[in-house]
């Protein structure tokens, strides 16, 4: 008899199917319009969407099944996965990257960076004369 449960996924296309509806679902859904099938705009031209989520490392480990997002880590070192894995964990970085440049997501996309991702942290720097004011100094690194 082997030892272990069985892998979860047979191959890299059937795990590649589940990211793909994963990130196809945080897109959410256009409202229609149900007599001209038109979607509808806001104010702003742009279509109003409803059912839009955030791309999560936790929300892609638990749309692929897994119970937590370490078991979805914990995947990508199989080798036949890493790939596949490593790059759908590149698509939800570049999210929480791009969240930085909007007021309303920046706080949050700093935390997932420096928590979820390699070479993401927030550095502080505090530098002092005694003759003049204190300066403080914060950034997120992605060294």
């Amino acid at each position: 008899m082997s030892a272990g449960r069985p892998p979860k996924y047979k191959s890299k296309e059937e795990i590649q199917e589940k990211i793909d509806a994963y990130f196809e679902e945080c897109k959410g859904t256009p409202l229609i319009n149900k007599e001209t099938g038109e979607p509808y705009f806001d104010k702003n031209g742009a279509p109003i969407v409803y059912g839009v989520r955030p791309l999560t490392i936790t929300g892609l480990a638990l749309a692929l099944g897994f119970n937590s997002r370490q078991s979805l880590l914990n995947y990508q070192d199989k080798e036949e996965f890493m790939d596949t894995i490593t790059r759908a964990k590149a698509q939800v970085e570049r999210y929480a990257e791009e969240r930085l440049y909007d007021k309303d997501g920046a706080n949050g996309a700093k935390f997932s960076l420096a928590n979820n991702f390699e070479g993401w942290r927030e550095k502080q720097s505090i530098e002092a004369d005694v003759n003049s004011e204190v300066t403080i100094n914060i950034e997120l690194s992605d060294d």
